[in-house]
């Protein structure tokens, strides 16, 4: 954990004295310009592939630890790791990233069954709970570009569907202000040291997660009822044994 990280935890410390209200908005939908509710489903999406098969989506939204919690309490994510992506993989390490002079962005990387979830759903999760899409090379409290929104597309079809969506989102003013997520090739994606996977399930009571983090896995559970499952999909076993179910605050 970086020095910068460290200063943010300790700042987190002091609101989490707050009690976390029933229904709190994490803060990704800070910049909502209406409540609390799922954003509209993509009109354009990507064809249903065959039976058995597996996809994968690269997404950095700010610190990696929320955007992959969120993503393993997701019913037909197979795997989430987080990682790094945009830049060179001789510099794919945690404090080298953590400068913000490497061209990577803290991601994750998303399996999952496109027979049970869509990569425009993949998305319209990603954009409704797990990120703020109008904040520009920063997610609060985090600063620089490494934690960049971007959507790092592998195929076509992905890229059609992830500058149509957020077209759809601006035109229809979703946010008070423009989205300012990138859309850009992806060209490699490096996993994250270890000790990065599934932090948010292994330190829920952390006082970073506890107060940027664990209020998505709520909301998540909030506006995507069908989509939510309480015991996360996680990289490694918990204390050797099966993932227990999550509890998230301010959801009962």
């Amino acid at each position: 954990m970086t020095s910068r990280k460290l200063a943010l935890v300790a700042a987190a410390c002091g609101l989490l004295a707050l009690p976390l209200a029933a229904g709190v908005l994490p803060i990704a939908r800070a910049a909502a310009a209406s409540p609390a509710q799922a954003l509209p489903a993509p009109k354009i999406d990507v064809a249903l592939t065959a039976a058995g098969k597996t996809e994968t989506a690269v997404l950095s939204g700010g610190c990696f630890w929320g955007v992959q919690g969120v993503f393993e309490h997701v019913k037909g994510v197979k795997k989430v790791y987080s990682g790094y992506s945009g830049g060179p993989g001789s510099m794919a390490q945690y404090e080298r990233v953590s400068t913000g002079m490497t061209g990577h962005a803290e991601s994750v990387e998303i399996t999952f069954d496109p027979q049970q979830i869509s990569y425009g759903e993949i998305l319209r999760i990603f954009f409704t709970v797990a990120t703020d899409p109008t904040q520009l090379n920063m997610q609060f409290p985090d600063e620089g570009t490494q934690y960049r929104n971007e959507i790092f597309y592998a195929t076509p079809d992905q890229k059609r569907v992830a500058e149509a969506y957020i077209q759809q989102l601006n035109d229809a003013h979703v946010f008070r202000k423009p989205i300012v997520t990138r859309v850009d090739p992806l060209k490699g994606f490096f996993k994250a040291e270890d000790y990065h996977q599934d932090y948010l399930t292994r330190h829920p009571e952390q006082p970073y997660i506890a107060t940027y983090d664990i209020p998505k896995v709520a909301m998540l559970r909030q506006v995507f009822p069908d989509r939510y499952i309480a015991t996360p999909t996680t990289v490694f076993p918990l204390d050797g044994s099966k993932a227990r179910p999550m509890k998230t605050a301010g959801v009962s």
